[in-house]
């Protein structure tokens, strides 16, 4: 991985490549610990034994066939409160880097918070963990896995741009480019386009302004995604009344 040279200001600019690691996400926050680690240093591996998902999951991943990899950033000039806004840009950059590789395909959505949908199947996921300090985010870890060259998969959920498209791709061409299209939507939430981003997020949402069964407290129920709030939470409309819902508070059902 020394001769990755994304064209960035400074996401990947400095590469901590790992053979084998327990998670990426973690390798990163020891770096920021240790305090060697430069906004946008990138922790990039090819096995990743304990990768972390959204719930607490497991994100598992054949090793040498995927992206997974975890990005610092140093968002500072954002409070606390507007985490979600990183989310966004973050899977804009993630969903403008596949639709470098498949087109415009009206099948490439985002699903709340920040997976990467093909069609009714994952192409990847975004873990963010953030380090709160003061009034402001001190630090931000962007872990990402992608699946790209896997086959075979344990679930039928899941999907990768071999299956989609029945060729292999070189891993280091695509790392760059991911880490070119995340920093391009990483500067426009530091200029403060916020209303821009959210606009082409809620246009990508998996879901968005369309009738679907979801499971909330344990019933089915009929809904329709109709935005996402300030702090992050989806915004569903169940017969006649607006409720917002956190991760743990919504399940879709998929008929």
């Amino acid at each position: 991985m020394e001769a990755l040279s994304p064209q960035t200001l400074f996401t990947g600019q400095q590469i901590v490549w790992l053979p084998e690691c327990a998670s990426t996400n973690s390798e990163a926050q020891a770096l920021i610990v240790k305090n060697s680690a430069t906004d946008g240093c990138t922790v990039i591996t090819d096995k990743q034994t304990a990768g972390r998902g959204q719930r607490g999951n497991r994100w598992e991943a054949s090793p040498g066939e995927n992206l997974t990899l975890s990005v610092i950033w140093q968002p500072t000039f954002l409070a606390p409160t507007d985490q979600f806004q990183l989310s966004q840009a973050v899977a804009l950059g993630v969903l403008d880097w596949a639709r470098s590789l498949l087109g415009p395909d009206a099948a490439l959505r985002l699903k709340w918070p920040n997976d990467i949908y093909y069609g009714t199947q994952k192409l990847g996921g975004i873990l963010i963990e953030n380090t709160i300090s003061g009034s402001k985010i001190q630090y931000s870890v962007v872990g990402i896995g992608i699946n790209v060259n896997q086959r075979e998969f344990g679930m039928p959920t899941a999907t990768s741009l071999a299956w989609l498209t029945g060729r292999a791709y070189p891993l280091k061409t695509l790392i760059a480019r991911l880490l070119e299209c995340l920093e391009r939507r990483y500067l426009m939430l530091r200029a403060g386009r916020v209303a821009a981003l959210r606009f082409e997020y809620l246009q990508a949402l998996y879901r968005y302004q369309e009738t679907h069964a979801y499971e909330v407290d344990g019933q089915p129920v009929q809904g329709q995604i109709v935005g996402v709030d300030e702090t992050g939470r989806l915004v569903v409309q169940i017969e006649r009344e607006l409720r917002s819902f956190s991760l743990q508070e919504i399940k879709y059902i998929h008929t």
